[in-house]
Parts: structure tokens; C-alpha cells; sequence
């Protein structure tokens, strides 16, 4: 399934979770009030609600549609499908990515021998369409990184690698949003973490429907312009490598989301180096999942 959180013209202050089919969306919370069965209101709620929410929506997506809980879906407005609890950024996870950023950003040119991980706030988060913001006070070295996300479905602590998968929710694409020029003695939290700097969506894809997470592709363009291109079989940690680390030390609960990390071609890494500016759109694409297009805007 293909998971999503939206608004119409008619209620645009009121999220509603959602499924993408057919050219069109449908609302999940209207589908549950017409089969007079209980469903969590938002998609967050039915993450956390388990495998018996998403038998109901399986039930709903195979019972009566009424027409109000139909929406084409060029009438209605994407938002950010969910808002983790927390996102868990991977760096330096695909090799090719690890040698530019020895070059660009004064990082180690070996590679890591264990993830390197840091933290994104869920205030970075925002949806497809929504503006990246571009504050020069701040930064002149805005950044893009395609990623595949991973979005934990059950508690995951201690977990084994062969044990991963049974914790995976879902999959989706955040664009890791990075102010080159406000790393802090090598700290990435602010960086990293300011608001919108965490662009999520535009749906988020039940695992059952991704073959092989570690075989899709992935890139990124700039004002339709082509800056990255690899597929996931590249990453240095694979997924299951990722979740069996993070989850040794720091309890992954439903709802979280792993940013699975960069493969090369950020603008830092150009020759010379390339940044976003107000103006430009930013989309991020992943087989199977979709394209998160976003505007950069000024935030003064």
C-alpha cells in the first residue's frame, strides 16, 4: 500500500491519513466512519496501532468506497506522512560518497569501520511542495541528499540483522538538508537539524510491496538538472547492518524513521562546489516509492 497524509481545499487545516490508488487517494478515516470500524486518525496512529491496523485498512481498501472518501488525487495537498519521534541520519554510507566528502568536507578518507550516526529534530520535518528554507544569515552552503528512508514499525532493541526486517514498517525518501557551513567542531546537529531541513514523503510504501529495499534506485535533481544517481546495493551499511547497530544502544520505536544515507553527488562535493538558493526546486526520486519535490525559498 501506499500510504499517505493529506488535506483538501474544503478542510486544509485537517490532516487525514490516506491510500494512493488508481490516480486517486483514499481517505482512510472516511472510509473507517462509513464501515463503522475504528481506525487511529492519523497515520502515525496506525504505525504504532500495528499489523491489526493495517489488516483493517486492507479490509476498508476491499469494502464499499462512497464517493466523498474518493479524492482525485491532483485535488488534494501532501503533507509529510508522519512525524517520527525520532529521525536517525546515517553519514558517509555509500563509498563513492565517503571519498568526496574526504575531499569536500574534511572528513576521514577511510571508510568508517561502524555507521556514523546523528540525530534530525521531527521540527525539521516537512512535506512534499513544502519550502526548504534558505536563510543566508545562516548558511551561503545549502545542501541535497536523496535517501532512502526506512520507517520502523515495531519496537526494535538489541535486534539481530537477521531479525531486522520483521521491525520495518515501510519505506519512503527523505532529503537530508545540510548547512555545510554550520558543522560545529565537526558536530552535524545544527547542520543537519534546522527546520526544513528534513523533507519526507511523498508516501510512505508498506514493506510488503518492496521487492528488494536494497536494490532501488535513487537520484536527485536541481531545477530538473541531474546531480545524483546510484541505487541502494551501493550503501556501505545495508539496512538490515543499520537497524541491528542503532538499535544495540537506542530503542528504534514505531514510527521513527532511518535517513539510510547519501550516495555522492551533493553539491559540496562539485567542482566547483554547487549550493541551493532561493529559487531553485529540489526533487528527490526512489524507485518504487515516487519523487519529493521541493522549492528553496528565503527565510528572511
Amino acid at each position: 500500500m501506499r500510504l499517505l497524509t493529506f488535506t483538501t481545499a474544503s478542510t486544509p487545516a485537517v490532516p487525514r491519513p490516506g491510500v494512493e490508488t488508481g490516480g486517486h487517494v483514499l481517505d482512510l478515516a472516511a472510509l473507517a466512519v462509513h464501515a463503522g470500524v475504528p481506525l487511529p486518525h492519523d497515520l502515525l496512529g496506525i504505525v504504532q496501532a500495528g499489523p491489526a491496523a493495517l489488516d483493517t485498512v486492507r479490509r476498508l481498501l476491499d469494502g464499499e468506497w462512497p464517493a466523498h472518501a474518493v479524492h482525485r488525487a491532483a485535488d488534494v495537498r501532501l503533507s509529510a506522512p508522519l512525524r517520527p519521534g525520532k529521525i536517525i541520519g546515517v553519514g558517509l554510507n555509500y563509498v563513492e560518497h565517503v571519498e568526496e566528502s574526504s575531499r569536500s568536507l574534511d572528513t576521514d578518507r577511510d571508510l568508517p569501520p561502524r555507521p556514523v550516526l546523528f540525530g534530525k529534530p521531527a521540527t525539521a520535518v516537512t512535506g512534499p511542495g513544502a519550502p526548504i528554507l534558505h536563510n543566508a544569515d545562516l548558511t551561503t552552503q545549502l545542501d541535497w541528499e536523496c535517501e532512502l528512508a526506512v520507517v520502523i514499525g515495531r519496537t526494535a532493541h538489541r535486534v539481530r540483522e537477521e531479525d531486522a526486517y520483521e521491525h520495518v514498517f515501510g519505506f519512503s525518501i527523505v532529503n537530508d538538508i545540510s548547512a555545510r557551513d554550520q558543522r560545529r567542531s565537526g558536530q552535524w546537529f545544527f547542520s543537519k537539524g534546522q527546520d526544513s531541513y528534513a523533507p519526507f514523503g511523498p508516501v510512505v510504501v508498506t514493506a510488503d510491496e518492496i521487492p528488494d529495499p536494497m536494490d532501488l534506485d535513487l537520484s536527485l535533481r536541481v531545477n530538473g538538472i541531474t546531480k545524483q544517481k546510484s541505487n541502494t546495493r551501493h550503501m556501505l551499511f545495508p539496512i538490515a547492518r543499520l537497524i541491528a547497530d542503532i538499535s544495540s544502544g537506542v530503542t528504534l520505536e514505531p514510527g521513527d524513521v532511518i535517513a539510510t544515507g547519501s550516495p555522492s553527488g551533493v553539491g559540496a562535493g562539485m567542482v566547483p562546489p554547487e549550493f541551493l538558493v532561493p529559487g531553485d526546486t529540489v526533487e528527490a526520486t526512489v524507485e518504487l516509492i515516487g519523487t519529493l519535490a521541493n522549492p528553496v525559498v528565503d527565510a528572511r
